[in-house]
């Protein structure tokens, strides 16, 4: 990829977050942390995440409410919601307000290291579509203006 890819976590728990610190920056992650939702939105205003690793119960936000309030800052990151009070009206929830995966405590870390890559696989490839479809639409804008210019020439002649 080139980039180092930026992984925050957002979570309550400060044993959760050096346990998964420690995990991430072993698989080469540059990973920052953070224990409540304001400094998580602080954090993504000022750099560019990849991922965010959000606890669903934050002291001073619930996790859902803050992954409408990171979208708004960081409209690419991919945001995973994690849990240990997993119920079907949390993950419902979660996918409408815009979270890209819903993992449950306790972890099994090769599955969250799968999820985490497989997302990570994901924001590429829109990254990737987005940028071909500017391409399309400059190389199609580029002909329309082509023939407007030879439009306006034979007008003129």
């Amino acid at each position: 990829m080139g980039e180092t890819t930026r992984i925050l976590i957002i979570d309550d728990d400060e044993n959760i977050r050096k346990v998964l610190t420690t995990i991430l920056e072993d698989e080469g992650y540059d990973v920052e942390s953070v224990d409540t939702a304001k400094k998580a939105i602080e954090r993504t205003r000022r750099k560019f995440y990849n991922l965010a690793l959000i606890d669903i119960r934050l002291p001073d936000m619930e996790g859902i409410e803050l992954l409408t309030k990171m979208k708004n800052t960081t409209p690419k990151i991919r945001k995973i919601i994690i849990t240990g009070y997993p119920t079907l009206q949390n993950a419902v929830e979660a996918v409408n307000r815009g979270a890209d995966a819903y993992i449950m405590k306790p972890f099994d870390m090769e599955k969250v290291l799968e999820e985490i890559k497989d997302q990570l696989k994901k924001q590429q490839n829109e990254k990737r579509y987005s940028q071909e479809r500017v391409a399309e639409f400059i190389e199609t804008r580029v002909r329309e203006l082509d023939v407007e210019k030879e439009v306006a020439h034979k007008k003129n002649t």
